[in-house]
């Protein structure tokens, strides 16, 4: 998986179209993003017996892979990840500047 968790991404379908954050969480094996603020819906909580209320609570759920794509560091523009061997390491680089990426 070519996106990885601190990555800054960017949003390019659904409702939250064109919206960035960073990568909380990366989900390799279903090749899905939790992304920093993105794709939140909100839960009912019932109240669990005497003393406790009930609450609405704030829950980011996971989006498909496919749906973001990664923003550049230096020019903070969306591009593609290729890799790049250095020495004996394999690198990740920007396509678009040709820099590493961390």
């Amino acid at each position: 998986m070519k996106i990885k968790k601190g990555d800054n991404v960017q949003v390019l379908k659904g409702k939250d179209k064109g919206k960035s954050g960073m990568v909380l969480r990366a989900y390799p094996a279903k090749n899905m993003v939790l992304v920093e603020n993105v794709n939140q819906y909100k839960k009912h909580k019932k109240s669990q017996g005497q003393g406790t209320t009930s609450e609405i609570i704030v829950i980011t759920k996971p989006l498909s892979i496919s749906n973001v794509a990664l923003i550049d560091p230096t020019t903070k523009k969306m591009t593609r990840v290729g890799y790049s061997m250095v020495g004996d390491k394999k690198i990740r680089i920007s396509k678009k500047s040709g820099q590493e990426l961390k």
